[in-house]
């Protein structure tokens, strides 16, 4: 739970706090006399001088187990709050602690003036720094038993007292809190921005299905689908002329459209701009669902109910497709109801505050947030979008079914020594020699909680049975996942690696397993590949880089593999992998964020990216420019120099930006799992061949056209058109202005720029939303990756109508017209 540094604020109402770290020889002289008045009685440091005070807390700072931070208002300092790790306190001896609960102690400074629930107010803004901010699950609090005021104010905060204890000090009375009750006192009390009904406790953990939330989470699924439904040509839009669906047709360039039920029964009336790429921009407060000729709210799982024979899915696919609709619904709802940080305040958030920030999910696949095996109160601790924190489960397997491989400056035992620290590391061997087993013999390996308590200890039963894995406890440290659900962020220690395990759960198309046999080629893949674009003059310049998977183990079980010829999830359910963090690859200067971020909108629907601009001081062309020669010019000099293709999607890209918020350069993850060479001519070691893929040529460049262009660039052109920060067409015209200039300062490449052209007239157009229509359970055979795509029509390429333009007559354009749109 260690913080970071620096202040941060909260932004909601009523009043604005700032809370840091507090600085003794700064802060103690302010609060120092604090514990001197009558109403200080209960804090016990009455009588102390000022130097034992400073001396108390310098001793805190040092601690790994407590935290003190100030609390200030308009710069004055107003509150002093402290927390510890109930673990290795005295506290732990009266209840049974669970990982994430953190106890707290506050003191709220003299009152200048009458200020009528201003204790509360500060109370709630601690709370909610706890549980929003630095992830507490549960939040641990021991008053006086006879500070009846203070109790009474917990229980106010959503305390639920649990019994007296005795202390050292004091007859204690032990109270715990968890998010959902401290959430549902502040919805209660009318101090969210937001008002809802009266939530019975029994059901506080689902207080965000908010009739209303329910109709703006739905009515945007419903857009969204209809959008990408028709983008894959699923969905034919036909236009409307009815009354109801052309109001305001001339609004920004919209025109009125109508789609026809299976049954013919059901119409959707709405307003849309056709936008190049077959992109469709939906007005979503347009969308009418005329159900008999009674006019409905749109209703995302009606809708697949109604268009079921034209997204073809199969009868035995269908139920499955749509539990991931309600969990997406789910999701979305959540993330609705408690988004606490708006566009706006993400301009001056840090990485993780950004990554649990987003709300939308894979922006191209309409059930993207299926999760399938999680219940709710997983949810609520392991989800990106809750920034909750969480440990992960530690064991011990036999080296004769695991294999360890890390890169070649690594060894086992300096590298997890390095992650668990030389005490846990003895602890754990320690543990294995009391039940009479050799250290040497076993391996240490984080896997997630639920994997461990939902799988592993059920379906690896015989090996649990066996001794082939032993179950070693909790580890220490406290982890976010990222967007990628099954990456963990470590916040106890920004320079220890992102771990990745298998978690089997069902999500956009895939079982979330990792598989042993990759494991043990990964990190020397993320080696050779290091040492390539290390050696690339243009990419070193560029600044582009990767993030390394350091090491990995494998486990394989026997019975499954016997069992199994083909691949399965089943022989996916225990490995890990360890990646670099990229905290220590920026300067002070700069900051991480993800590239899915410029596709966020807030709850308001204000879009980020257009306040990232205007924050810079650069004119649109210029970010853009900058952003472009930052990401799409290092992966396009990737393809065309070596046939290097990655997974250039949102989620895998990390942007650093500088302090104005202007691109820097860009980091790519997930190196092992979604990177090929696709020239077969191309000298690679053997132990590394899987890199080696072999694909149909006009394949070859849609790792731009589609993962890039598709999967990205169309919805970034969109949200800069719509608001009216950079036409569509000028946002492609820089695209293509940023290659020119690179094709220009490269001739030797001149070849393959002629063999898979940049500027083509059209490119195929492979489907995201046809694969997990198609099969949900597995989208995409692995083995097969090319085999298994799905196709609608040619999309025409944006670019291809600068072909023929060289560097100087593409700077001189400053605007074009409209094309017609495809």
């Amino acid at each position: 739970m260690r913080p970071q540094t620096g202040a941060a604020r909260l932004n909601w109402n009523p009043g604005t706090f700032e809370i840091r770290e507090l600085i003794p020889e700064q802060d103690v002289p302010v609060f120092h006399p604090w514990f001197d008045l009558d109403y200080a009685g209960y804090w016990d440091m009455a009588g102390m001088s000022r130097q034992q005070v400073m001396a108390f807390y310098k001793v805190q700072q040092a601690s790994p187990h407590e935290w003190a931070w100030v609390g200030t208002q308009d710069g004055q300092i107003c509150f002093l709050l402290e927390c510890y790790d109930p673990q290795h306190h005295e506290i732990a001896r009266h209840y049974e602690v669970v990982p994430g609960d953190i106890g707290m102690h506050f003191f709220v400074a003299p009152p200048t003036e009458q200020r009528q629930g201003y204790t509360l107010d500060v109370m709630r803004h601690v709370m909610h720094y706890l549980f929003h901010q630095r992830g507490a699950r549960r939040v641990v609090v021991e008053p006086d038993g006879r500070n009846e005021k203070v109790r009474a104010l917990n229980r106010k905060a959503g305390f639920a007292e649990i019994g007296l204890i005795t202390l050292p000090t004091k007859q204690a009375m032990l109270s715990i809190a968890t998010r959902p009750d401290f959430d549902a006192t502040v919805s209660l009390s009318g101090t969210n921005k937001m008002s809802h009904y009266p939530v019975p406790p029994a059901q506080q953990h689902l207080r965000h299905l908010d009739p209303d939330i329910w109709k703006h989470v739905n009515r945007h699924l419903v857009a969204k689908a209809i959008a990408e439904f028709s983008h894959e040509q699923i969905l034919t839009p036909a236009h409307s002329a009815t009354a109801d669906g052309s109001r305001n047709v001339a609004d920004e360039g919209q025109q009125a459209y109508v789609l026809v039920s299976d049954d013919g029964k059901t119409q959707y009336h709405y307003l849309a701009r056709p936008m190049m790429l077959r992109h469709w921009h939906i007005s979503e407060p347009s969308v009418t669902r005329i159900c008999n000729g009674q006019t409905l709210e749109p209703d995302a799982l009606s809708f697949i109910i109604d268009f079921k024979e034209a997204l073809a899915i199969p009868a035995d696919k269908l139920p499955i497709y749509l539990d991931e609709i309600s969990s997406t619904l789910y999701g979305a709802a959540y993330k609705r109801y408690h988004q606490s940080l708006d566009s706006r305040a993400l301009l001056h958030a840090d990485y993780q505050q950004i990554e649990a920030a987003m709300s939308e999910g894979h922006p191209g696949f309409v059930a993207n947030n299926g999760r399938i095996g999680f219940n709710v109160f997983d949810y609520e601790s392991y989800t990106p979008e809750t920034g909750s924190r969480f440990t992960l489960v530690w064991l011990a397997v036999h080296r004769q079914h695991a294999h360890f491989a890390s890169l070649s400056t690594l060894e086992y035992d300096s590298f997890l020594r390095g992650e668990l620290g030389e005490q846990q590391v003895t602890a754990y061997r320690g543990q294995l020699q009391e039940q009479g087993l050799a250290p040497d013999d076993y391996l240490f390996m984080p896997t997630h909680q639920w994997q461990w308590f939902n799988r592993l200890s059920i379906a690896f039963a015989a090996d649990i049975a066996q001794r082939n894995i032993v179950y070693l406890g909790m580890g220490q440290d406290h982890y976010q996942a990222q967007q990628s659900i099954r990456t963990y962020f470590n916040h106890t220690d920004h320079d220890k690696c992102y771990v990745k395990t298998s978690l089997s759960i069902l999500n956009m198309g895939f079982m979330r397993g990792l598989s042993p046999y990759y494991m043990a080629g990964t990190p020397a893949i993320n080696e050779w590949l290091k040492q390539l674009i290390g050696n690339d003059p243009f990419l070193r310049q560029s600044g582009f880089d990767i993030l390394q998977e350091v090491a990995s183990i494998g486990y394989t079980n026997r019975y499954y593999e016997a069992a199994l010829k083909k691949d399965s999830p089943y022989k996916k359910m225990l490995s890990v992998l360890w990646r670099e963090s990229p905290a220590a690859k920026v300067k002070e200067s700069e900051r991480l964020m993800t590239m899915a971020s410029l596709l966020h909108r807030d709850r308001d629907g204000q879009a980020l990216l257009p306040l990232m601009i205007e924050q810079s001081g650069l004119a649109a062309d210029q970010w853009l420019s900058r952003y472009f020669d930052a990401f799409l010019v290092p992966v396009v000099h990737c393809f065309y120099a070596y046939e290097l293709v990655f997974m250039p999607h949102g989620e895998n890209l990390i942007m650093v930006m500088d302090h104005r918020n202007v691109p820097q350069r860009c980091i790519m993850k997930d190196i092992a799992e979604e990177s090929a060479i696709l020239d077969e001519n191309f000298d690679i070691p053997e132990h590394i061949a899987r890199l080696k893929v072999s694909v149909p040529e006009d394949y070859k460049i849609l790792g731009i056209f589609i993962d890039i262009f598709d999967g990205v660039f169309r919805h970034m052109s969109d949200i800069l058109h719509s608001s009216g920060v950079c036409p569509e067409q000028q946002f492609w015209r820089l695209a293509a202005l940023s290659v020119r200039r690179y094709q220009q300062a490269h001739p030797a490449l001149a070849d393959k720029f002629r063999r898979y052209d940049f500027f083509a007239d059209d490119f195929r157009h492979s489907c995201l939303n046809r694969l997990q229509l198609k099969n949900n359970l597995q989208m995409v055979d692995l083995s097969d990756t090319a085999g298994s795509l799905t196709m609608a029509e040619n999309l025409l390429n944006p670019v291809a109508r600068f072909r023929a333009l060289t560097v100087a007559e593409l700077e001189a354009i400053d605007t074009m017209p409209q094309p017609e749109p495809a």
